[in-house]
């Protein structure tokens, strides 16, 4: 912040120049005294205890000082200007961070609505929630991940489901147990009323594919309908969930709760 160039305080000299000037007996009144044959003595026998120097010594008068007027102000300035200062700083550090969240939110995560209950009790139907879309450019897509996907069937919807087995295993469901490339796999985020204990499968994944499935097995349409969902279709991981309030937090857990 810059100093206040407005405010600037008069010099005390002036003031008490000025003062001294009108006073007879200084060297200053003698020099307004009109002109004529006043003998040079006559100041100092009409005012015998006068210093015709006191010009010289502004703000002094009898022996006394002139009090400093400007000394508060001059105190208390800097004060002010340092928490003009400081909070020039704060806000542009509280625009920069709002601005970086933004460019975050914008470019890497994307809000998206979930609509259904085939992910339940994870999601549920009309919550709210953030997809990382640029996480598989940097990591592969592991078994467990909810993602976000193209409906092969049909471009124009979007699906979220989780990852069951990964490309080149082989998947089997007996009776409701998973089991992947013959060892049946834990899943404690199906709870036990959300199980479907139908039997599918064997199949093998194609390479390049993933084979998914919803929590909520006995409502889901997922790759036991549609077969399994090549990578390029996958365009994001659910991450975080921000409405209702109540579901509030990360997606990374694997563990059934409701809601």
């Amino acid at each position: 912040m810059k100093p206040d160039e407005n405010q600037k305080l008069a010099p005390q000299g002036d003031t008490s120049t000025a003062t001294n000037s009108a006073l007879p007996g200084s060297s200053a009144a003698n020099a307004a005294l009109p002109d004529g044959p006043t003998p040079a003595s006559t100041a100092s026998t009409a005012f015998p205890s006068a210093n015709t120097s006191s010009s010289a010594s502004p703000g002094n008068f009898g022996g006394a000082s002139t009090p400093a007027v400007g000394g508060a102000e001059s105190s208390a300035t800097p004060s002010h200007q340092l928490l003009r200062h400081e909070i020039r700083v704060w806000t542009r550090d509280l625009l920069i961070a709002i601005g970086l969240a933004l460019v975050i939110i914008v470019f890497l995560y994307q809000p998206v609505k979930v609509e259904g209950t085939s992910m339940a009790p994870l999601l549920s139907d009309q919550e709210r929630i953030f997809i990382n879309k640029f996480v598989y450019r940097f990591e592969p897509i592991d078994r467990g991940d909810v993602v976000v996907f193209w409906y092969p069937l049909d471009r124009s919807k979007s699906f979220i489901k989780r990852v069951i087995a990964l490309p080149g295993e082989t998947v089997e469901i007996r009776r409701g147990a998973v089991y992947v490339n013959g060892k049946e796999i834990a899943e404690p985020y199906v709870p036990p009323q959300y199980a479907d204990v139908s039997d599918y499968g064997p199949t093998k994944v194609p390479r390049g594919s993933y084979f998914v499935m919803g929590d909520h097995r006995i409502s889901s349409n997922d790759s036991r309908v549609f077969g399994p969902v090549s990578s390029q279709f996958i365009y994001g991981r659910a991450v975080f969930a921000y409405w209702p309030v109540d579901h509030f937090g990360s997606l990374s857990t694997t563990e059934a709760s409701d809601k």
